[in-house]
């Protein structure tokens, strides 16, 4: 199935696009995608979450990006990216379609190819999609790990539907704070619950990237078609 790698993130670059992110479009097409047949410690995982203004990905706006990494089982506090599409990069001022481009791509470079680790991938995935869809004209698909339905699959003895996040914050006894979180802190907090998937998954065989995003893909269709 990985043989589909080529195919992926394929997609002409718009005409409105700075040369400079042109230029780092093209490089970023060109680096190839990490081999996902290794141990999972020798795998950079990137963790993702989202702030919208409404939550369809077809009509309501895209506000924030923020990514964590998870690498030789650890949480790498100098391997993260917040990106606010609302502002400059370079100044407090409101973000004009240059710097939104460059945001999106700087996304994109930073992530590479790595396997991606969110909460509910038809949100988040769709909000990103259609960003960079309309933005810098590629298509937008990569290994998705959806933690919404692979926790209850791994843990079922501490929760066998899909619950809110809250509830697997509550169960492996993380400081979640009070209030409303940043999408930042949500990507730290899915860091951290995604090591201890990863031991549960290793301790099943699923010692693999390949096979963790081969289990999530069946966990999210056998628990929406049955």
């Amino acid at each position: 199935m990985f043989g589909l790698k080529g195919l992926l993130f394929k997609s002409d670059a718009p005409a409105h696009l700075p040369d400079d992110v042109r230029a780092a479009l093209d490089a970023w097409r060109n680096t190839p995608a990490p081999t996902l047949d290794d141990f999972h410690f020798h795998t950079r995982y990137v963790i993702v979450d989202i702030a919208s203004r409404g939550m369809n990905p077809e009509s309501d706006q895209l506000l924030e990006i923020a990514a964590s990494t998870v690498q030789r089982s650890t949480i790498l506090p100098a391997d993260a990216l917040f990106i606010d599409l609302e502002t400059s990069a370079d100044n407090d001022a409101p973000a004009d379609e240059a710097s939104l481009d460059r945001q999106l791509m700087a996304f994109l470079q930073f992530a590479g190819k790595a396997p991606l680790v969110t909460y509910h991938v038809s949100y988040v995935g769709g909000f990103l999609q259609r960003a960079f869809r309309e933005r810098l004209g590629v298509d937008f698909q990569p290994q998705w790990i959806d933690l919404a339905w692979l926790l209850p699959a791994m843990f079922s003895d501490k929760g066998s539907s899909v619950m809110p996040l809250d509830h697997w914050i509550g169960v492996f006894g993380l400081d979640a704070g009070s209030g409303r979180r940043s999408a930042m802190e949500n990507t730290l907090l899915l860091a951290r619950i995604f090591q201890m998937l990863l031991v549960r998954a290793s301790a099943k065989e699923i010692d693999t990237a390949a096979r963790l995003i081969d289990e999530s893909r069946a966990s999210t269709f056998l628990r929406r078609t049955h």
